[in-house]
């Protein structure tokens, strides 16, 4: 089964292709690989309006099964933000060690740092309704950045119960608890599903 990963962030592609070359039987493209450039604008006011809304637009020029994901870091004392707008929070092109940093400073003297990662997983097809799962983390905001592994909040988010950050986790262990790894779990069982109706 071929499947479209709609996005151009390769360490996005990486962990959804991870987890679809576990089950095997899918032949994994992404936009990139299509010569495809263009992105529509995420106009959507939750993460679920983004993730259907760039699934469809990809779907819709290729006519290929499309998976999409919009995610973000909720952070409760900064009124949810970045939110949505994760990826373009504090301009688009501003390295994450520097975004990291400014919200740092934002809670310097702050101690509700409660915070979450979520993940909407949308699937469209030209055949099936489309369909959106969603999986979240919580956790804290930690008091400075930790870790090489992983990318964007993750060097300064600490999922609950751990002393350490996302970005100190093995690829292997994160893809068992992060917010997209539950959304993928989800994700897969419903392309299983799919591939049983083949």
């Amino acid at each position: 089964m071929k499947v479209l990963i709609a996005t151009h962030n390769e360490h996005k592609k990486i962990e959804i292709k991870h987890f679809l070359d576990r089950i095997g039987g899918f032949e994994v493209v992404s936009l990139r690989d299509l010569g495809i450039t263009e992105e529509p604008e995420e106009t959507g006011a939750t993460f679920r309006e983004n993730a259907l809304l760039k699934a469809n637009d990809a779907m819709h020029k290729t006519g290929l099964l499309t998976i999409a994901d919009d995610s973000g870091l909720e952070i409760d004392a900064l009124n949810q933000e970045p939110g949505v707008n994760s990826a373009r929070y504090l301009g688009k092109d501003t390295p994450y060690p520097q975004k990291n940093e400014i919200i740092l400073q934002r809670l310097r003297d702050e101690t509700k740092r409660s915070a979450r990662f979520v993940c909407a997983m949308a699937v469209v097809s030209p055949l099936y309704r489309p369909v959106v799962f969603e999986g979240r983390i919580e956790g804290v905001i930690g008091h400075r950045q930790q870790g090489s592994n992983g990318f964007g909040y993750d060097p300064i988010f600490y999922p609950l119960g751990q002393g350490r950050s996302l970005a100190e986790y093995e690829l292997e262990e994160k893809n068992e608890v992060s917010h997209r790894a539950i959304a993928l779990k989800l994700t897969l069982r419903y392309l299983e599903e799919l591939k049983g109706r083949e």
